[in-house]
């Protein structure tokens, strides 16, 4: 940018106030800086509007490098609302880069899914599905509303939340609630009828019941009398459930807390 022309307060942090501008900090002499210049602005234009690039040349502006502790280039900072919300150095893919500032951003749709959490916490699921489900029609992409809908569904819907798990793919901060979904699922379809034949297939039928109705922690307590007395029954499919249920509450889950350590025991 031009160094009479360009007013950081007014470019970047009065704009961010309303629209989120992607600052690249670079050089002339910085290689990987030209390098990754044309990339910003593909990604950029790809957000139709969403977000505007401004380019700073840190030795035209040393105080503004320094002032956001810019020790190496190439360096891109997102800012929203006056204060950086995300960044990155370095000469990145450009998926990579489209992936980021896609998280990144604010959603338009931040407030319905805020409501939906609230209507969840209230007892009011089939309002907040409702809710979300017009978020996903129109934006396909919202990983948390996503998330979140998944897991209203998963008990009363388990075949479309396992289709819907399948957006979260590639998502590292969702990968173990993903990976307990899937199996969780496969545990929901299950038919009781076509169940191996076995001394302990009621205990486990009667776990795969209570597991569908949410009731943990009986269906902890059935699936680990089945571990302790055929470890292996239905392709090892007590411990996959034990397992994927601890992932789905968390490890300081009260129920998970509760059970965790008679699971291990059972195994061994």
């Amino acid at each position: 940018m031009d160094n009479e022309q360009f007013d950081f307060s007014c470019d970047v942090l009065e704009q961010s106030h309303d629209i989120a501008v992607l600052v690249d900090f670079w050089a002339e002499w910085c290689g990987p800086c030209r390098m990754l210049a044309p990339v910003l602005e593909s990604v950029v234009a790809r957000f139709n509007g969403k977000v505007v690039l401004v380019k700073i040349n840190t030795e035209e502006h040393p105080a503004v490098a320094q002032k956001f502790n810019i020790r190496s280039i190439p360096n891109v900072k997102l800012f929203i609302d006056g204060k950086v919300a995300d960044e990155f150095t370095g000469a990145l893919p450009e998926a990579q880069i489209e992936q980021w500032l896609r998280k990144a951003l604010p959603s338009p749709y931040t407030g319905e899914i805020r409501l939906a959490r609230g209507l969840d916490e209230q007892g009011k699921q089939q309002q907040a599905i409702s809710i979300l489900e017009e978020v996903l029609l129109n934006e396909p992409d919202n990983i948390e509303a996503t998330a979140l809908l998944v897991r209203l569904t998963l008990f009363t819907k388990p075949t479309e939340a396992g289709k819907l798990i399948g957006r979260l793919e590639g998502e590292s901060e969702y990968a173990e609630f993903a990976g307990s979904v899937r199996e969780l699922v496969s545990m929901l379809v299950k038919k009781i009828d076509e169940l191996p034949e076995d001394p302990v297939r009621d205990r486990y039928a009667a776990a795969l019941l209570q597991l569908q109705a949410q009731d943990f922690n009986t269906a902890l307590d059935g699936f680990i009398k089945v571990i302790k007395e055929n470890r292996y029954y239905d392709d090892d499919g007590s411990r996959k459930a034990c397992i994927a249920i601890f992932k789905y509450l968390g490890e300081d889950h009260a129920v998970t807390l509760k059970h965790r350590r008679v699971f291990d025991r059972a195994l061994y």
